[in-house]
C-alpha cells in the first residue's frame, strides 16, 4: 500500500464516521463539529483527486461559512429539539425509502465500475498542459457556459431579495432613520434663530 492509498483510507473512514456520527450525535452542537470534520476530510479526497479547487470550496464555503453558521444558529437559538424528535418516527417510512434509493444507486455506481472500469472515460475537452485544473474550469465557465453562469446568478439574487421581502415585517412604534426625510430638511425647518436683546439672558421657556 503506498502512499496515496493509505490516505485516501484514511480520510474515507474519518469522512464516513463523521458523517454517521452527524445522524446518531443526540447534542446538536456536536453534530455540527462533526459535519465540519466531515468536510474537511472529504477535502482531503478532492485533493487526492487533484480536485484542489473544490477542496478550497469546501474548506472556504462549507466549514468557513455554511457549517460555522449552523453552529452559531444552533449555540445562539433555544431550539426545543425534543418537540422535533416527536415527529420523528412518522416521517421513518419515507426516509428509509430515500435512503434505500440512494443506496441503491450507489451500488449501481460502485458495481458498474467494477464490472468495467474503463466506463469512466477520459474527458472530451482534455485540460491543456500547464494550466491547473481551477484555471481550466474559470476558462470554461467564463467562456461557453457565462451565460448560464450569470443566470444562476441572476437566479440566486431573486431569491435572497424574495427572502428579505417575505421576512421584513413594518414594526410601529420604533423610531427609525428616515435618509429622504433628513436629505428634505431646510434651514428653516432644522434651525430656530431667536433675537435675544443683548445682556438680557435667556428667558426661562427657553431654558
Amino acid at each position: 500500500m503506498n502512499a496515496a492509498a493509505a490516505f485516501f483510507y484514511l480520510f474515507a473512514g474519518v469522512t464516513v464516521a463523521s458523517a454517521f456520527m452527524v445522524v446518531t450525535s443526540r447534542n446538536p452542537v456536536h453534530s455540527v463539529l462533526y459535519l465540519i470534520l466531515a468536510f474537511v476530510n472529504a477535502a482531503g479526497l478532492f485533493m487526492l483527486l487533484g480536485a484542489e479547487f473544490l477542496a478550497m470550496l469546501l474548506v472556504v464555503v462549507y466549514v468557513g461559512a455554511v457549517a460555522v453558521l449552523f453552529l452559531f444558529v444552533v449555540m445562539m437559538l433555544d431550539v426545543d429539539f425534543a418537540e422535533f424528535r416527536q415527529g420523528f418516527l412518522n416521517y421513518l417510512p419515507v426516509g428509509a425509502l430515500i435512503g434505500f434509493i440512494f443506496a441503491v444507486e450507489l451500488l449501481m455506481v460502485v458495481g458498474a465500475w467494477v464490472i468495467d472500469p474503463q466506463i469512466v472515460k477520459a474527458p472530451i475537452a482534455a485540460i491543456p498542459a500547464g494550466i491547473s485544473n481551477t484555471e481550466a474550469l474559470g476558462r470554461v465557465i467564463y467562456t461557453k457556459y457565462v451565460y448560464y453562469f450569470q443566470a444562476a446568478g441572476l437566479v440566486l439574487l431573486v431569491a435572497m431579495i424574495g427572502a428579505i421581502v417575505l421576512t421584513l415585517r413594518e414594526r410601529h412604534g420604533i423610531k427609525r432613520q428616515s435618509i429622504p426625510v433628513q436629505n428634505a430638511r431646510t434651514k428653516e425647518a432644522a434651525m430656530d434663530v431667536k433675537q435675544v436683546p443683548s445682556r438680557a439672558g435667556v428667558p426661562e421657556e427657553m431654558a
